[in-house]
């Protein structure tokens, strides 16, 4: 059976910078407000009709094809994660096999919001490791600006989120010791709806009766966010994850290199490294400057990290993620 490892990684952001002060002018909040309840200082959203989910994961790929130094066409399989898809249907996948004329290859779109990429991470290195496919594209990417309430009444969740792609190739690797050593994923539905966007969900709402309804007051068509709950739940699901990594491997706290966590909020993060006793140099967080950019928030600190020297071969690397759901997992992997 063979590893996989991460032979190619980039990403791709917005030129539009919305700093906390921006929203001031939208909501009733403020720089101070928004710092201490997620430390985030700015996000990028994209202008309306330059970018959409896929062509900012295309860029991301792009840039991860050609730091692995292969052609798009040695891409065998694509999985795309996203909560923001251009389309209802298709998924994402296919329209970048389209624009990056990929040829004829299969793309499997994943749906775990916040935990996405690690889900994504997950399926790429199952198929690799079974010798069905050499190379995969992972891509995370999210549009969220264009899906957010950006009044009062939405200020909860709406100064959290931005815009953004990363993207990663998974290579085959012949060496047992080195890639994904493992991966590891939970889900627990009963919180489903303390995270979540419940319209347009075609199950419980047709096409039809939104449409005859067309009330500007129908909260459910933007997020909804019981931030107590989903904080407490993340920081214990955070800790087992990866500790269930850890002992999976024969692995303690203290062999970190780097962790990677998902960036949620701040608080969250801070709060693992806290409880793991891990040091500022173990721990990559950019939310201040990115916002939480969902599916893409792993792949884009992981790049950004790696293009800073703050990973180097031989580390020992630790992603994890928590989100909607509730879903949570982890990977472990030497670099």
């Amino acid at each position: 059976m063979y590893n996989s490892r991460i032979s190619g990684l980039g990403f791709y952001v917005p030129d539009n910078v919305v700093t906390n002060e921006d929203l001031s002018k939208l909501m009733d909040t403020n720089d101070a407000w928004i710092q201490e309840r997620t430390g985030i200082k700015e996000r990028r959203h994209v202008v309306k009709g330059k970018d959409t989910t896929t062509i900012m994961g295309v860029k991301a790929a792009k840039i991860a094809i050609e730091r692995a130094g292969i052609d798009k066409d040695d891409i065998d399989f694509i999985v795309f994660a996203t909560l923001s898809p251009d389309y209802y249907f298709p998924g994402a996948g296919v329209l970048v096999q389209r624009d990056l004329d990929i040829k004829t290859v299969g793309a499997l779109d994943v749906r775990n919001q916040c935990s996405g990429f690690v889900y994504a991470i997950s399926i790429a290195d199952q198929y690799i490791k079974s010798g069905m496919y050499k190379n995969i594209l992972v891509i995370g990417s999210e549009l969220h600006s264009g899906g957010l309430d950006f009044t009062t009444r939405g200020r909860g969740v709406s100064v959290i989120f931005g815009d953004g792609a990363g993207a990663a190739i998974l290579t085959r690797e012949e060496d047992p010791k080195k890639g994904i050593l493992s991966t590891h994923l939970h889900s627990e539905g009963q919180y489903a709806e303390e995270l979540s966007l419940l319209a347009p969900g075609i199950g419980h709402r047709w096409v039809s009766d939104i449409l005859k309804d067309n009330d500007p007051d129908d909260v459910s068509y933007y997020p909804y966010m019981n931030g107590q709950l989903v904080f407490k739940n993340a920081v214990v699901r955070f800790s087992e994850v990866i500790m269930e990594g850890l002992k999976k491997n024969k692995l303690d706290v203290k062999d970190i290199d780097m962790l990677i966590p998902h960036q949620a909020n701040l608080r969250i993060s801070q709060f693992i490294q806290r409880k793991f006793g891990l040091s500022d140099d173990q721990v990559y967080n950019n939310i201040m400057n990115y916002g939480n950019t969902t599916a893409a928030s792993i792949p884009i600190a992981l790049t950004e990290a790696w293009e800073k020297d703050r990973i180097k071969e031989g580390d020992l690397v630790v992603l994890a993620a928590f989100g909607s759901g509730f879903t949570w997992g982890s990977v472990i992997m030497r670099w």
